[in-house]
């Protein structure tokens, strides 16, 4: 095969590269798959995917029976593989429809992969949004301008296929490159190798006890009229995206445990347990059912691999939240898997499409008006009319928005494959503007961000306090998710060379539950503490220097409150001490440590490393102090990591000891002012007690937390916030008695 010369556009074309007749197989005929299950449904033969004999497309099963008049043309639609010069094209063809079959969008796109020897790697992307199609007996033309992912002088991409009938193969796309106003470039011949645009090999696991979803009858409960009633599995909900999803091996079943799974066991579970995985881009992802999820009520599903070089590769939806037998079950069920799995792909939730990098645009009423498999059923609230779960089931097609159908089929290569450009497209930029005041605000809502400390010195964790509180004295309704790790408030840092980013959550979680909550006399105002140092694109605050920070909530009702302008000084440290401690808490793994409040992941072994050394070597510096939280908290809990061939669970129990060691002083600090913030000490103290009962010290447990209400319980706290933390402290007496108790 020819050199590549440096831009596939360009050359002159090689049919000697890109025969007429494809020289070797192509991955998949269009057979392909069965689109309710995703196995696949060929005769192989190493690497030869073929139709068996008595095989149909959905295509062909339209062709007549003998007699009857002659077949109708077969569409002019996905995908197509050819080669020339020293490159690959994988053209995706998007201009005809088929009956029944996903909508059209009249789009051509594709990918470059330069070649040479044994190997491939990826040059770049290319898109044609409104091309101009004729059509005739013979063939069919499309002709526009692309977008590239490079700079390249042939702007202009034709593309010829030659009309086929629906009992006929289909024919070759010959794909023409052209530099205005109409100078021929490079010429690729592709054969057609698959009527999806895309394909996906999914590896699914779960655990005891969790039933996998299987499918649902979108005809059991009402759904609009324009919407047909069919089953759908997840594979066909893709497939009707114009996506195959091909199930891979047997799912496997694991080993559980009744406690949950936190963060990082899912993190640790995916590294040991995704038999695909590997650390390069792939079109291979991989769920798991576990049980539940630790840490938040109401997660139904997370994307949880969103902190490493290759994300995207792994998600999770949590069995005991979304199991149920009964229609309504089935169908949220189905909803949750295509919610998660559309996490991978780099689709983000509805209402932040202008958060991605390069924003996209949102729909009606921020987003939350989207009849989307990524909007929440109890966030959808059009602009006219009523919204809520029963509203959004009503009018709920089963189908992706435009755009995002854009995303799956057409979208450049890296912002779409899984282990490629991290979540959100992996940039942190994002416009200022998104950020200003409303000309109007009537919410009746007001959002507060506010830090301990004027200042922070370079290293240490940064913290933020947010408060929502409401101004209409007859009260509002909202939801309660104010941490910016529920995806529903996002925090802007203007950072002291004048760029401003997102902070990104390291793992991001699906709250997908309602939770409205009533601010009124009674409870005028929630709050919620977030370390927002270290998140998916790593540490936020890496200088000195004047940082500015704002934050957006979107509420219930669509509106989107923001919050003044908060400014954090983050000092030069003033000794050699202070820098070598810097250095200990800047690495990335103690940002991800710090993140996940603790971890016993191989991984992360040098991270934790670091954290003992501050403990151990400089104990009494105010470092210490989150150390022996991270520490601590970790102690406090067990550890569930999967063998590698998933047949064993390996549980780390509990050390209370050594929580109850780290904890103590991270508590008695920080009672005195000078360790973490008010919201992190009543979270720490809890634990704490928690730590005492499992010794069986209940009566230690229940006076730790008596002294968190005596913390609590001075004219420094609204009179509202201590009654809220008297409830919280009752709550967890009586856990802990039922728990531990005799």
């Amino acid at each position: 095969m020819s050199t590549a010369s440096g831009d596939p556009t360009t050359g002159t074309a090689d049919f000697s590269a890109a025969p007429l007749a494809d020289a070797s197989p192509p991955e998949e005929w269009e057979s392909g798959q069965d689109a309710n299950t995703g196995q696949r449904t060929t005769e192989t033969n190493g690497d030869e995917q073929r139709p068996t004999a008595g095989e149909l497309t959905a295509e062909a099963a339209a062709s007549p029976q003998p007699g009857a008049a002659l077949p109708a043309y077969r569409p002019t639609r996905g995908r197509y593989r050819g080669s020339s010069g020293g490159y690959e094209l994988d053209l995706r063809v998007d201009v005809d429809s088929v009956p029944g079959g996903p909508k059209v969008l009249r789009k051509v796109s594709g990918d470059f992969f330069s070649t040479g020897g044994a190997t491939k790697a990826y040059f770049g992307s290319f898109i044609v949004h409104a091309p101009t199609v004729s059509w005739t007996a013979a063939k069919v033309v499309i002709k526009g301008v692309a977008a590239y992912t490079w700079q390249t002088t042939h702007t202009i991409v034709r593309v010829t296929v030659p009309r086929s009938r629906a009992n006929q193969r289909p024919g070759a796309a010959t794909v023409e490159f052209l530099r205005p106003p109409g100078h021929l470039g490079a010429t690729y011949v592709c054969p057609h190798i698959s009527p999806y645009f895309r394909t996906i090999e999914w590896e699914q696991d779960s655990v005891t006890g969790a039933v996998p979803f299987l499918s649902y009858d979108t005809g059991s409960l009402p759904q609009p009229a324009n919407s047909p009633a069919r089953v759908l599995t997840v594979p066909r909900a893709y497939a009707e995206a114009g996506i195959e999803l091909l199930v891979s091996g047997t799912a496997n079943v694991i080993a559980n445990s009744q406690n949950g799974w936190t963060n990082t066991e899912l993190h640790a579970a995916m590294e040991t347990n995704f038999s695909l995985w590997r650390n390069a881009p792939q079109w291979k992802l991989w769920l798991l059912v576990a049980s539940r999820y630790e840490g938040t009520a109401g997660v139904r599903g997370i994307m949880f691999d969103a902190a490493d070089a290759f994300q995207r590769q792994g998600c999770a939806v949590f069995y005991d939240l979304v199991q149920g037998a009964d229609p309504e079950s089935q169908r949220a069920m189905l909803r949750t898997y295509v919610h998660e799995l559309g996490h991978s792909f780099n689709l983000l939730h509805s209402w932040q499409k202008n958060l991605a990098q390069p924003p996209a645009p949102l729909g009606g009423n921020n987003g939350f008006a989207d009849l989307s498999w990524m909007n929440y059923a109890q966030n959808y609230q059009p602009l006219n009319g009523n919204g809520g779960a029963a509203a959004y089931w009503g009018a709920f097609p089963f189908q992706f928005t435009d755009n995002e159908q854009i995303h799956l089929r057409h979208g450049f290569y890296r912002n779409v494959i899984m282990g490629a450009n991290a979540f959100g497209t992996g940039a942190a930029d994002i416009e200022p503007e998104l950020f200003d005041e409303p000309l109007t605000d009537e919410s009746g809502l007001r959002l507060g961000l506010r830090a301990d400390k004027q200042g922070f010195t370079f290293g240490e964790p940064v913290v933020v306090e947010l408060k929502l509180e409401t101004t209409d004295l007859r009260g509002r309704s909202t939801h309660s998710h104010l941490h910016p790790d529920d995806e529903l408030v996002n925090i802007a840092i203007r950072q002291p060379s004048g760029r401003t980013v997102l902070y990104r959550p390291l793992l991001r979680r699906c709250v997908d539950q309602d939770q409205t909550i009533r601010l009124d006399t009674h409870r005028p105002a929630i709050y919620s503490s977030a370390y927002i140092g270290y998140g998916r694109d790593g540490h936020y605050f890496e200088q000195p220097g004047t940082y500015q920070l704002r934050a957006a909530y979107l509420a219930s009702d669509g509106s989107r409150i923001v919050s003044p302008v908060l400014r954090l000084n983050v000092r030069h440290p003033v000794s050699q001490t202070d820098t070598q401690l810097a250095e200990l808490m800047m690495g990335e793994e103690q940002g991800k440590i710090l993140a996940l409040r603790g971890s016993d992941s191989p991984s992360l072994r040098a991270g934790n490393d670091a954290l003992q050394e501050i403990i151990d070597r400089h104990g009494t510096h105010p470092f210490a102090v989150y150390a022996r939280l991270a520490k601590g908290l970790n102690f406090e809990h067990e550890f569930k990591s999967l063998s590698p061939d998933k047949s064993e669970l390996t549980v780390r129990p509990p050390d209370p000891k050594s929580g109850i060691e780290q904890l103590t002083q991270v508590v008695k600090v920080s009672e005195q002012g000078k360790g973490v913030d008010n919201l992190t000490l009543n979270l720490a103290t809890r634990r704490l007690a928690r730590a005492y009962a499992r010794q069986g010290d209940l009566e230690e447990a229940n006076s730790t937390l008596d002294r968190l209400v005596r913390h609590f319980d001075t004219p420094a706290f609204k009179p509202y916030v201590v009654d809220a933390v008297r409830d919280q402290v009752d709550t967890t007496k009586a856990r802990l008695t039922a728990e531990f108790g005799s």
